[in-house]
């Protein structure tokens, strides 16, 4: 790689994953608005629940307010702007010879970054629109059929993206089991949940009851899609790693499941307050508590899983710090924002929920701080990979992912 020429001139799709980090970024400072501040009769907060916190609280709250709205706004000018970048990108590449060759290998599943990353966005959107549009609420219901369109487009890419990957694969063969020691291909079901996950939305704010409906039967549609699709590359993928490794370049897909286990259970917490709110199905407290406490232990597993195996391989000596660069080092990021916007579920709706623990006790903020530190690691994490893959030009040799 040449001294005038930076990482991120040799195009990944991976790199639609940056846009994705900046989008969950913004969603963690939205957890504060959401757990810390009052907002009556509403699941979510809105623009007037934080003018009115911001109003008659303390400095210290308004602080927290002023952070948590600056930060939602540069992390999702940064989505925007990231996923407009590469979708330019993704355009011009796609007519070269390098993505002929790209789409006859495994790594052709890694183009379901590109709707991952447009459902992350239209998420995105929504939370800015909660934040920053004053009388959003009073015309919700208009807006959430559009939202179920929008997310239905989004996963009809996605089929397309994903059919023509399996189509190749399932007619033509030569899917490299070898080269599959990782959990990459566990990508298209982080795709697929980001979808559900969005449908699933309307079944939790809407109180009209179709819109509901509607939002829970399609939602649990691409639920379904994504468990099918963990089950079979989590075993496909142990088989491989443990036969061939795990590949160097490919290491931080070990943590995938981290994330899609937080869009996972925010999906099933919108299904369970819907279900509750139009079909009286209400979930218990302490149900709640119990699936978040399971959630959480299955990412602590996978993660000392997947940075151990990091450690072992030196993957930030070589890939964050060394001369080597990988666009796959964005993969890092959505596991430490998947673990800290689930924390602060499980620590608000789950132990707070369920009257284990006091809201704002001293244990209270010990146990949150933990998702506070996983929050601001990742907003070092990409500001620092951005400066390698987009800022000034560096000496340094590209990896390209397998």
């Amino acid at each position: 790689m040449s001294m005038t020429s930076r990482p991120s001139d040799t195009y990944s799709p991976l790199y639609f994953l940056a846009s994705l980090g900046a989008g969950g970024l913004s969603v963690t400072f939205f957890m504060w608005l959401m757990h810390w501040i009052p907002h009556p009769g509403r699941t979510v907060p809105v623009f007037e629940d934080i003018a009115a916190a911001f109003a008659g609280g303390s400095m210290l709250t308004q602080a927290m307010i002023a952070t948590a709205m600056a930060a939602i706004a540069f992390f999702a000018f940064l989505n925007i702007r990231s996923l407009t970048w590469n979708l330019g990108r993704f355009a011009a590449w796609r007519r070269t010879e390098g993505y002929a060759k790209f789409a006859k290998t495994n790594a052709q599943s890694q183009i379901m970054a590109l709707p991952l990353a447009l459902g992350m966005s239209v998420n995105a959107a929504f939370i800015l629109g909660l934040v920053f549009v004053p009388g959003l609420w009073s015309v919700i219901e208009y807006l959430f059929p559009l939202a179920i369109v929008a997310f239905l487009a989004i996963g009809v890419l996605a089929f397309r993206l994903y059919g023509e990957f399996l189509g190749r694969v399932l007619t033509e063969g030569g899917f490299n089991m070898a080269a599959n020691n990782n959990f990459g291909q566990m990508l298209p079901a982080f795709a697929f949940s980001m979808i559900g996950v969005g449908l699933a939305a309307p079944a939790a704010l809407s109180s009209v009851q179709a819109t509901a409906g509607i939002g829970l039967i399609l939602s649990s549609f691409f639920f379904i899609t994504a468990l099918t699709i963990v089950a079979v590359t989590l075993v496909l993928g142990v088989r491989s790693m443990i036969e061939n490794g795990v590949g160097a370049e490919t290491a931080p897909t070990l943590m995938i499941l981290i994330p899609l286990i937080t869009i996972l259970g925010i999906l099933t917490l919108r299904q369970d307050h819907g279900l509750g709110e139009h079909f009286a199905a209400h979930a218990q407290a302490a149900d709640s508590m119990m699936m978040l406490t399971q959630m959480i232990a299955l990412q602590v597993l996978f993660g000392l899983f997947g940075l151990f195996v990091l450690a072992r391989q030196g993957y930030a000596k070589r890939f964050l710090f060394g001369r080597e660069n990988s666009a796959g080092s964005y993969a890092l990021v959505c596991p430490g924002v998947g673990f800290a916007v689930l924390m602060q579920f499980w620590v608000n709706k789950g132990l707070v929920g369920a009257g284990l623990l006091d809201k704002f006790s001293p244990t209270y903020w010990a146990i949150t701080a933990v998702a506070l530190v996983s929050q601001f690691a990742m907003v070092w994490l990409v500001l620092h990979l951005n400066r390698r893959h987009f800022g000034a030009p560096r000496a340094a040799a590209t990896v390209p992912a397998e």
